[in-house]
């Protein structure tokens, strides 16, 4: 049975413990032992973070101690796999470049708020969209800066508000991706301002598959060799 651990907090208006529940149950159904716990705390335990076959953070904004990040870092590398979405993943702990770098990217801004419409679309056949159709949402549209190596799952077209970043021309904008940090898989879902959002329907569905995903890479990985920390200061 795999583990998983959510860690949920910061800023309240992302109504953290309602999208920490929905990752509970969704996990909770895929047969997975799930600890939930609202204190970062549990981040200053390398050891135990790497028993770990997952890692759910919903947590925006907030500070990360430099130890705390390289724990998560090198547990992900080796192996326990690191899932989310919205501001809890990549609008996390915006003083640490180490977790920008592993988690693929970081938030700059959402022209136009809340309440934005804009088409999410499916932009590869990877099994963790496979079949899954374009879809509409009302919600923030998230203007991201990434990591040109993420293997993109879905995009939203940067036209439909028009702001300072206009002049620039529209963009196809990243809006799901999965990608590698060592041994250890990574994913996110820009999705999910508010729970609803998440809640049911295909980005429910993305999220589920890409939490599932995240986790069965220790397992996945058999007999790897171990990595060697780079020795980098972050």
């Amino acid at each position: 049975m795999s583990d998983a651990l959510i860690v949920w907090g910061g800023w309240d208006g992302h109504a953290p413990d309602k999208v920490a529940a929905i990752f509970r149950d969704m996990l909770t159904e895929a047969g997975m032992t799930v600890t939930v716990t609202d204190s970062l705390d549990c981040f200053d335990d390398a050891q135990a973070l790497r028993a770990l076959d997952l890692i759910v953070p919903v947590w925006t904004d907030g500070v990360l101690s430099r130890e705390a990040a390289t724990n998560v870092s090198e547990a992900v590398a080796h192996g326990t796999g690191i899932a989310g979405c919205h501001g809890g993943m990549c609008d996390a702990f915006r003083s640490s470049p180490l977790w920008q770098f592993m988690t693929g990217a970081n938030w700059v801004a959402h022209p136009g708020g809340d309440g934005v419409r804009y088409r999410v679309n499916i932009t590869s056949d990877d099994p963790l969209v496979a079949d899954l159709a374009d879809f509409d949402v009302q919600s923030e549209q998230y203007y991201l800066h990434l990591d040109p190596s993420n293997n993109v799952l879905a995009t939203t077209r940067t036209d439909v508000v028009d702001w300072y970043h206009s002049p620039n021309g529209p963009v196809d904008m990243p809006v799901v991706w999965s990608r590698k940090w060592g041994l250890g898989r990574v994913y996110y879902n820009a999705l999910g301002h508010q729970p609803d959002v998440i809640a049911d329907g295909p980005a429910y569905e993305m999220l589920r598959r890409g939490l599932i995903w995240a986790a069965a890479g220790k397992a996945a990985g058999g007999d790897l060799t171990p990595l060697q920390s780079p020795g980098n200061h972050w």
